[in-house]
């Protein structure tokens, strides 16, 4: 436990602790349109937080992640469907096989010497591979889609992740506080100073004696992993899959464009982007909603990301940090 609060000053820690008090008693305060937005800040928090753990904290570009939440979708939702399957079991086998993919692609990228833009490539492709092959498969509903049967929409049934949107919210927010614990405490780990080594120099990193491919493939299977997590959340929580929206290069790119915003390489980059991104997003839609000029909304949403990526290059966490005199988290690159 120690090591999850090491060198964040008192006021640091008062901060998140009033934000954590926050966002449990958000359900209590706000109505239930916010309460969905919130939903979906945080699923986009937490997989950036998975997402991050590759590029910000490895150095491994991953352009294909919903890979992970597609397979993670597919394998508890089918299993629910066919075979009766809770999730809170069924979400192993996602792991398993979010992993098993993950370590897949890590070991023909590192074993054959793939780099940078093109080891992103390769994820892309693996991808894009996946989502035709369900999209040509009966049992997962092809091009039909998958369909969760919805009977229990104001209980409470964690096991069958059945139940209200607040149980959902409670479980996205566990999970994002979670993971963030998680990346914390690697980063503060002899694995953690490893990665940060591999990200900076990995020619330096190799000479010191780090096992570059041993310590990348942790770093793939952790980030799969917990992105497959994420998709079984997806596939109950929404109650419908198809391919295309599932394993498309879009939804991957959704993805990181919250770590990107908010601060590749920090810990609280990933979530502080969901919470700039999702919202700003939402407030276009009701600002331009009787405006008929089609792409108005993605002009001034493209507009607006442009704009924070110029004067804050380094992500708005590092800018928030610095202004809060919060110390810098192992990982920090600024």
């Amino acid at each position: 436990m120690n090591r999850l609060f090491e060198g964040v000053p008192a006021h640091g820690l008062v901060l998140l602790a009033v934000f954590a008090a926050a966002l449990i008693a958000a359900p209590f305060l706000v109505s239930n349109y916010i309460l969905s937005v919130l939903i979906i800040v945080l699923y986009f928090a937490y997989i950036g937080q998975a997402w991050n753990l590759m590029l910000g904290f490895a150095g491994l570009l991953s352009l294909g992640h919903a890979l992970f939440v597609g397979i993670g979708a597919y394998a508890s939702a089918a299993l629910f469907i066919h075979f009766g399957v809770p999730p809170v079991i069924g979400v192993f086998a996602a792991i398993a096989l979010s992993v098993l993919m993950g370590c897949l692609i890590g070991y023909l990228g590192f074993r054959f010497a793939i780099h940078g833009v093109y080891f992103a490539l390769l994820t892309i492709a693996f991808a894009e591979f996946t989502g035709i092959m369900v999209d040509h498969t009966r049992w997962l509903g092809s091009t039909e889609g998958l369909f969760l049967p919805v009977s229990n929409r104001s209980g409470v049934d964690l096991i069958n992740l059945r139940g209200t949107p607040v149980m959902f919210y409670y479980v996205i927010l566990t999970m994002t506080g979670v993971a963030l614990a998680l990346c914390r405490w690697l980063l503060n780990s002899k694995l953690g100073y490893y990665w940060q080594a591999i990200r900076e120099d990995q020619q330096a990193a190799e000479a010191s004696g780090i096992h570059l491919f041993k310590y990348k493939m942790i770093a793939v299977a952790i980030s799969s992993g917990l992105t497959g997590i994420a998709g079984v959340w997806y596939a109950f929580y929404y109650n419908n899959l198809f391919p295309e929206a599932t394993f498309g290069t879009n939804r991957s790119i959704e993805m990181i464009l919250a770590p990107i915003v908010g601060g590749v390489g920090t810990l609280f980059g990933p979530i502080i982007g969901a919470f700039i991104l999702t919202p700003l997003g939402e407030t276009l839609t009701g600002l331009t909603e009787g405006v008929k000029i089609d792409g108005i909304k993605q002009f001034f949403w493209g507009l607006c990301v442009a704009l924070i990526v110029l004067y804050r290059p380094s992500g708005v966490w590092p800018w928030i940090s610095s202004l809060l005199k919060l110390d810098r988290k192992p990982g920090d690159k600024s």
